[in-house]
Parts: structure tokens; C-alpha cells; sequence
């Protein structure tokens, strides 16, 4: 996976930026699939990710960078019930360690101190989604809950700009639809609302995504 990301400020002097973010590659398995009752089977699924920066780009203008810059390494566990009819419920949890990130400056405060370093080091996330939905050959549409869990970082300092190594818990709930087109085949049309409702560090915001989704099978 490889994201495209423009950021642009609604009120102020700060100008956006924009360009390839980090490049991503998972692996995913199917730990177990099996008949859980009458009505539906259970699946387990692991998957195991590793990200890196695609770009040059500076970590170092929170909010309106375009990423953290930091490369990481992630695992999660997925639980899965399908009933027969098309009905769904899943939970996930996973786990990700981020590496180090280099600033474009000698020193920096954070968390009440001062590091006369260029480098930060990044806390590591934790995260959990709850989700429900309605899942067919061609159509997969599911509404979710999800929550991340920052291990560590500092908060925002009042009168000053967000920090790459801050700490960033949300809750938030999603709305999702996405639809397999006839052909080309394993082409998608993915559409997603976000909304935040509770958070540290995080804005209160919605979020609409829309996108193309091409899928690879070996």
C-alpha cells in the first residue's frame, strides 16, 4: 500500500504539504476456519505488517504533515463470526512498534523536557476495532468501533504546535461500503465515513475517504 496525502489549512498563515507517504507491505493467514454452529462459521485470521517512509518528508509540522516518518512493525489478531445469511461481527486487536525518527533540528522539548538530540523516539500503539455489518461476494458493508491507545509520548503544550511523538488516543466510529465491480475483476469502489468522539491529542473531526481498491491474488 502506498498512500497519497495532501494536507491544506482552513484559516491561517501555515501552507499544506502533499506527496507519497510510507509504503506498507502485510502478510495475512488464515489461522483457523471451522463450522461454529448451524447458523455461521468462525475464522481467526493473523497478519503481520512492516512500514517504511516512501519520501523525504518532514515529521516536524504537526498537524499538516503528511505522516510520522517512522518505520514500524505491526501484528494483530482478527476474530471473525459469518452467519449464513451474510451477517457479520468481528474483533480485532493488534499492536505496533515504531522505530526512531529524525528531526530537521538540533534539539526539542517535550514531556517536560529537553533533548539535545535530532532524534525522537516514538511510542508504540495499541489498537482494538469492534465491528458489525453485512458481507456478500460483491458487497461488504460494515459499521465499527474502534479505539488506539498511545504507550507513552507527551500531550500538546498549550500555545504550541502538535509534536510527532505525542500521544494520540481516540475512540471513534466508521461507516463503510465497498463494492467489488463486475470487471474489471478484483477491482473495488470503497467509500468510508469517520467520525471522532472522544480523544487526547486528537481533534474532534469526520472524515470522508473514497478510493479504488485493486486486489493481487497468488
Amino acid at each position: 500500500m502506498v498512500p497519497y496525502v495532501r494536507t491544506k489549512a482552513s484559516q491561517g498563515v501555515l501552507h499544506g504539504m502533499k506527496g507519497f507517504q510510507d509504503i506498507t507491505v502485510a502478510a495475512k493467514y488464515h489461522l483457523l476456519e471451522t463450522d461454529f454452529t448451524k447458523h455461521g462459521t468462525l475464522r481467526t485470521i493473523v497478519v503481520a505488517a512492516a512500514g517504511a517512509p516512501l519520501t523525504d518528508y518532514t515529521p516536524d509540522f504537526m498537524p499538516l504533515s503528511i505522516g510520522s516518518a517512522s518505520k514500524s512493525l505491526s501484528g494483530r489478531l482478527t476474530l471473525m463470526f459469518h452467519a449464513r445469511k451474510g451477517w457479520f461481527i468481528h474483533g480485532s486487536g493488534g499492536y505496533t512498534w515504531r522505530g526512531k525518527v529524525t528531526l530537521d533540528r538540533a534539539a526539542y522539548f517535550t514531556e517536560d523536557r529537553l533533548f539535545l538530540s535530532d532524534e525522537v523516539a516514538m511510542p508504540d500503539v495499541f489498537s482494538y476495532t469492534l465491528s458489525a455489518g453485512y458481507l456478500t461476494p460483491r458487497l461488504h458493508v460494515p459499521i465499527s468501533f474502534s479505539q488506539q491507545i498511545t504507550r507513552g509520548g507527551g500531550d500538546i503544550r498549550r500555545q504550541d504546535m502538535p509534536f510527532v511523538s505525542n500521544r494520540m488516543n481516540f475512540q471513534k466510529v466508521e461507516a463503510l461500503a465497498m463494492y467489488y465491480l463486475p470487471t474489471p475483476k478484483n477491482l473495488s469502489v470503497r467509500v468510508a465515513g469517520t467520525y471522532a468522539v472522544n480523544g487526547r491529542n486528537v481533534g474532534q473531526a469526520t472524515t470522508i475517504t473514497a478510493g479504488l481498491l485493486y486486489t493481487f491474488h497468488f
